[in-house]
């Protein structure tokens, strides 16, 4: 019992009088009026790409693995010695995992900010984070999975265009090198995100989440905002919940059963702003329909019976999520979905 005491002492007692701002205790219905996008400079070959690793702890040979990758990429690749650390199932306590991300956006040597890898931690460091230091050296900060709450509590509070991308442990993959590539790097506008990826396991791609099917016809364009279905659900009630209203959300999530999946899309349809969204992208939900239980709905039954009443124009199967080939969509930047042709084209740059 001494050590979940200290736990705990060690989690809490950082001294919410003096770590804690007090917008932490906000109603989260008291919206800010909208900021201006912030877009970060566009990265190029021998930036430094400061690693971090804001929720679980990365193992040292995906690490490794990792910076071989961004050194392939032409970039240099820097981390402090608290992506090393291992606190639980955390990669470091929460004022240290914090730290980093703010010595990231303040170190001046640091182009760009990549997280090592996703998992549960960051909705612990979001009001411990210094948003002002962020505004004043806007930085690409890429991720996914549970990175969403920073990527989109950090475009909230500062405008910051941030990137729903692959992760250090991920971003070996060609596709996803080449659009995330695409979107930080080069600052033309880019052609539509299609479904034209080349399929190298069979197998997986056999399997009924990879189906991509239109829920509701229709061409709409609106602001991208989303991530991880079950992150997005988590910031629900917090002072970064987020509002949908005339936004393309897009939604991806990994093994979740369908009726976790039918919890968390009727979650989002009770709240105040889901049913005023523009559109509905979602990625693949990969892993989220293996049901021994034949009695169980399907994943697919779950989405349609879910999304489709809502007559919004929405698609499953966008190429992105816990996939190989993950698309890198940037937050804040205004696109247009094809929800038949099954296509997604940013409208203006998200890089300066």
């Amino acid at each position: 019992m001494k050590k979940r005491r200290q736990f705990f002492k060690t989690a809490l007692g950082a001294g919410v009088a003096t770590l804690v701002p007090s917008t932490i205790f906000a109603n989260p219905q008291e919206r800010k009026s909208p900021l201006v996008p912030l877009k970060p400079k566009a990265l190029k070959k021998g930036d430094t790409i400061g690693l971090i690793a804001p929720g679980y702890a990365i193992k040292p040979e995906v690490l490794v693995e990792a910076k071989e990758t961004l050194e392939k990429m032409g970039f240099i690749p820097y981390h402090t010695d608290r992506i090393h650390g291992n606190y639980g199932y955390f990669s470091n306590t929460d004022a240290e995992r914090v730290a980093d991300l703010n010595e990231m956006f303040a170190n001046k040597k640091v182009d760009g900010i990549l997280c090592a890898r996703g998992g549960y931690g960051c909705t612990r460091i979001m009001h411990l984070i210094d948003y002002d230091l962020i505004r004043k050296n806007p930085k690409a900060l890429i991720g996914f999975s549970d990175i969403t709450a920073l990527l989109n509590g950090i475009h909230q509070e500062t405008g910051l265009i941030t990137f729903h991308g692959p992760v250090g442990s991920t971003i070996n993959d060609p596709y996803s090198i080449e659009q995330l590539q695409n979107v930080v790097m080069k600052s033309k506008e880019l052609p539509p995100i299609i479904n034209n990826v080349e399929i190298t396991d069979l197998e997986e791609y056999s399997k009924p989440e990879y189906d991509r099917y239109c829920i509701k016809p229709g061409i709409v364009t609106g602001k991208l905002v989303g991530g991880s279905l079950t992150l997005v659900n988590a910031l629900i009630g917090t002072p970064h919940e987020i509002d949908f209203t005339d936004a393309i959300v897009f939604l991806e999530d990994i093994e979740e059963a369908p009726y976790r999946i039918d919890r968390m899309l009727t979650q989002l349809m009770q709240g105040k702003t889901f049913n005023k969204a523009a559109g509905i992208a979602l990625g693949v939900f990969k892993g989220c329909d293996s049901v021994p239980d034949p009695k169980s709905f399907t994943l697919k039954e779950v989405i349609l019976d879910r999304i489709k009443p809502l007559n919004i124009p929405a698609v499953y199967g966008m190429t992105f999520g816990h996939i190989e080939n993950n698309f890198t969509l940037p937050i804040g930047i205004n696109a247009k979905l094809d929800t038949q042709k099954m296509t997604l084209q940013l409208l203006e740059k998200a890089v300066r």
